[in-house]
């Protein structure tokens, strides 16, 4: 479970997060929408130690950062934070000169110590759960960009986090690449794997998610199960965004 207590986040003079409460349950997906600029990104790398923030705090299990966290004396706690919390990129991040199925068990064997044969047990069974069993042995730049995002989430998957995060996972991909990995990420929800997700896919909000949050400003402006957000939202600033989408 993520815990999120009055968090705020500042870039020089920018005030980018202004307050942000929320919990993120097991088995939640939990889907954050709203115009650009409302610090959605920014929130999420908050949540597994990429970004520091100056006040507030964040609980993942048993482990808390808080504006005094410092990178160097508490890598441990960050560490274990990002154990917890897995993360998908918009850009794939998957290194060229390996192999999809290197890619895979690359950090399983280097980060936890595990046997080589299990890691690579393991990424077969990913690969096919993510429909790319066949390209193991394929290099990344061979790969359509659904494709490689695919073995992103694989790979996160890997470290078996309790939660994943994704950062807008299909903004770079066309139409037909993004539906493959909405698929995915859909049968990860079906699984009961936690999410949070920002997303432009008012689809996979509505269809997937558990609650749905409108980020703008700074400020998590409503927030609600799919039906109420969608059908029948309370601010205006949702309002607004929901018909500019619609446009």
């Amino acid at each position: 479970m993520i815990t999120v207590t009055d968090l705020h986040k500042h870039h020089g003079t920018l005030h980018v997060l202004k307050g942000i409460s929320l919990t993120v349950k097991k088995g939640q997906v939990d889907a954050i929408i709203g115009p650009s600029g409302g610090g959605k990104s920014t929130f999420l790398r908050c949540l597994n130690g990429l970004e520091p923030f100056q006040q507030g705090q964040i609980k993942v299990g048993n482990h808390v950062l808080t504006a005094a966290t410092d990178r160097s004396r508490d890598a441990h706690i960050l560490q274990a934070v990002r154990r917890n919390v897995g993360f998908v990129f918009q850009q794939f991040n998957l290194f060229p000169h390996l192999t999809v199925l290197g890619n895979l068990i690359e950090s399983p064997m280097q980060v936890l110590g595990e046997d080589r044969e299990a890691a690579v047990a393991r990424a077969r069974k990913l690969l096919d759960r993510v429909q790319l069993g066949s390209k193991a042995d394929a290099k990344p730049g061979s790969l359509s960009g659904g494709q490689q995002q695919r073995v992103a989430i694989a790979r996160t998957l890997m470290m078996q986090p309790e939660t994943v995060l994704f950062d807008e996972p299909t903004s770079a991909l066309d139409p037909l690449m993004a539906q493959e990995v909405l698929a995915v990420m859909g049968d990860l929800a079906k699984e009961g794997q936690t999410m949070m997700v920002v997303t432009h896919s008012m689809a996979f909000a509505r269809n997937v998610a558990t609650n749905v949050h409108v980020f703008a400003g700074g400020h998590d402006v409503e927030c609600g199960p799919p039906d109420q957000v969608f059908d029948a939202p309370q601010h205006e600033i949702t309002k607004s965004f929901l018909q500019y989408t619609k446009a």
